[in-house]
């Protein structure tokens, strides 16, 4: 059964990495795949771009549609917004995938790095949130799945890149906001956050990381499938984990997700 067949997906960051992955998992069952991210010419350091993407969506089984935009700017969301409804007719989820990131201390952020990470990560998802709400509530199951972690306020996740964790929460707190806002009109609103590192082209530019202590954007990508087929009006207001997600799922092989099978997996961040 292709419970995503027909379904309009619109994911930020879409181009490469857990945004490439929930878009590709959703296109094989016949879904329509906004693939919104700022790569339209191929990136320096960062492989794929979102024709790449699109393509890929397309070859699988589903409709692609690129759009490149900045989720920091209302305009450019707002006609994302109205070209997916102009090509698909609907919108009935959004994954606000987008974000960035610098684990560096309070000296060591410079305020540009700073607006950075709220402008994509709080600003965007918020938003993206509010451009897309209205088009959501029209469909039938909408879903808003913020790729965000658990609000856990241990000291020990804000002492090393305060600027990073606050950005962070802020995509945790839309989905808590949020959730509550909109449960009563059956919008689901939930965060996904991965249990170990993933392997993407972001992570291996952050020094002092071994990509292979992490899994596959696969396990993500499932963990969000499922989610994304369950009852809008039952399943909102969660922060899942994505092995969490799979064991309720019946999934027992998690090492088909892993890098390198031989190593340890590396926990990610605020799980403690």
């Amino acid at each position: 059964m292709q419970h995503l067949k027909g379904k309009t997906i619109f994911i930020t960051g879409a181009s490469r990495g857990i945004g490439k992955a929930i878009g590709l998992r959703a296109a094989q069952d016949g879904a329509n795949i906004v693939v919104a991210a700022k790569t339209g010419e191929p990136h320096p350091r960062l492989p794929g771009t979102i024709y790449d993407a699109a393509k890929e969506f397309e070859s699988v089984g589903g409709h692609a549609l690129p759009i490149q935009m900045d989720v920091r700017d209302e305009q450019q969301i707002a006609a994302a917004v109205d070209k997916t409804i102009n090509a698909f007719g609907s919108l009935d989820v959004l994954v606000n995938n987008a974000s960035a990131i610098s684990l560096t201390g309070t000296l060591q952020t410079p305020m540009k790095r700073f607006d950075l990470m709220f402008g994509v990560n709080v600003r965007g998802t918020f938003a993206m949130s509010q451009s897309c709400i209205p088009q959501l509530l029209k469909g039938n199951n909408p879903h808003i799945l913020n790729i965000a972690s658990p609000l856990n306020l241990n000291p020990r996740w804000f002492a090393g890149h305060t600027a990073y964790t606050m950005a962070k929460y802020g995509m945790s707190m839309c989905v808590l906001g949020m959730a509550a806002e909109f449960r009563g009109q059956g919008l689901a609103v939930n965060a996904l956050w991965p249990k170990t590192l993933i392997n993407t082209a972001a992570l291996n530019l952050i020094p002092g990381i071994d990509p292979e202590t992490g899994r596959t954007p696969e396990i993500v990508a499932d963990a969000a499938y499922a989610i994304l087929t369950r009852d809008s009006k039952t399943c909102t207001g969660n922060f899942f984990i994505d092995e969490e997600v799979l064991v309720e799922e019946g999934v027992t092989d998690f090492e088909k997700y892993s890098v390198n099978p031989d190593k340890t997996l590396t926990t990610d961040l605020y799980l403690d």
